[in-house]
């Protein structure tokens, strides 16, 4: 017996980390039909569209029609690609961005579809295992969003503008700080040491693993700061060059030392 039920169709616009996520997933979904992916990036898009093995064009003004629209482009692009949008009558426009309130969309039926996760080109994420927070301008379209999220994604939560900037506020320190404290200590163990940044790798695996698998970080902190030895801390400052690098190792140990105190 065939499936009755007609899929969702989503037109996805944007071309970067993020909307080809979101548009790999939403064409994995049996439930949902990916109309057309919109970029003025042209190629960029028919790359997308390739991939998700739909359409696509470059202009806003020519998209298909589709229940859904995700604007996933860069947070200062919202409210411009937004106005410029044809969109079907009756349909939700959506965008994905952690700092942008709902209302950079205007008018139309609105909300937002967050995920809370690190996207790169070119490498697949489990997408259902990526927190989504949504929110709509009303209860209807909020639950109308929320029945797309919970196709994508089994871990589906509504946060208004001002609970999605603390989310992403967190996001930042722990994918982004702490990426960048990677790169510090890659180009220091190669700068003086000639080692490759390989060494490093099951560091930071344990580390990540340990951290995920306990129900708070701060239990599994270790090195010197988390056991008050400051005079191997102070050594190690003075081993770095980089004044910058100076102060992150004593604001980050300072932190380390003052947090270990509540265990």
């Amino acid at each position: 017996m065939s499936n009755s039920v007609q899929p969702l169709r989503v037109v996805v616009v944007g071309s970067g980390n993020v909307a080809e996520a979101v548009a790999i997933a939403v064409a994995d979904t049996w439930a949902l039909e990916l109309k057309q992916v919109v970029a003025r990036n042209t190629q960029r898009a028919a790359a997308i569209a390739e991939m998700c093995r739909t359409d696509w064009c470059d202009d806003l003004s020519k998209c298909e029609e589709a229940d859904f629209y995700i604007i996933a482009v860069s947070d200062r692009a919202v409210e411009e690609v937004a106005s410029q949008l044809n969109c079907a009558e009756g349909a939700i426009v959506v965008h994905t961005a952690g700092s942008v309130e709902m209302e950079a969309l205007g008018e139309c039926a609105r909300g937002v579809l967050y995920p809370f996760q690190t996207f790169t080109m070119g490498r697949k994420v489990d997408f259902s295992d990526v927190p989504l927070f949504v929110e709509g301008c009303s209860e209807e379209v909020t639950e109308r969003i929320e029945s797309l999220a919970q196709l994508l994604s089994r871990r589906v939560y509504r946060a208004n503008s001002s609970r999605r900037r603390e989310i992403h506020l967190a996001g930042v320190l722990a994918c982004n700080f702490v990426n960048a404290l990677y790169s510090m200590a890659a180009d220091h163990i190669d700068s003086t040491e000639a080692l490759p940044f390989d060494v490093l790798r099951p560091l930071i695996l344990e580390t990540a693993r340990k951290a995920s698998e306990s129900s708070h970080p701060r239990l599994v902190q270790t090195g010197p700061a988390v056991r008050g030895d400051f005079a191997v801390a102070e050594r190690h400052q003075g081993m770095l060059d980089d004044t910058t690098h100076k102060e992150i190792y004593k604001l980050l140990t300072d932190y380390i030392w003052q947090t270990s105190k509540k265990i």
